[in-house]
């Protein structure tokens, strides 16, 4: 039976690089970090507790994305905060 609460869940294991002001909530292991299957950027940004206020571009495998991509396993996700100058 499909969905029951009985199966396993699945893990991944996807990249993360945190860039500029956000470096600082970078995660140990985060060329290799696990997650849940399913997850998607925007819950592995609350999982990692970025303020979402800071988050201003998430790149999967060199692409933007918006934060409701599920991630896959062996995702590379960049996340950038808004950037200033001139």
């Amino acid at each position: 039976m499909l969905g029951t609460s009985s199966e396993p869940m699945k893990s991944i294991n996807v990249q993360i690089q945190l860039f500029a002001t956000l470096s600082k909530y970078s995660p140990p292991a985060a060329d290799h970090y696990p997650l849940t299957s399913g997850m998607t950027a925007g819950e592995l940004a609350n999982h990692l507790n970025l303020p979402t206020n800071q988050i201003k571009l998430i790149f999967i495998n060199g692409r933007k994305h918006p934060p409701d991509t599920v991630l896959k396993e062996g995702d590379r996700i960049g996340i950038f905060p808004p950037v200033g100058g001139g």
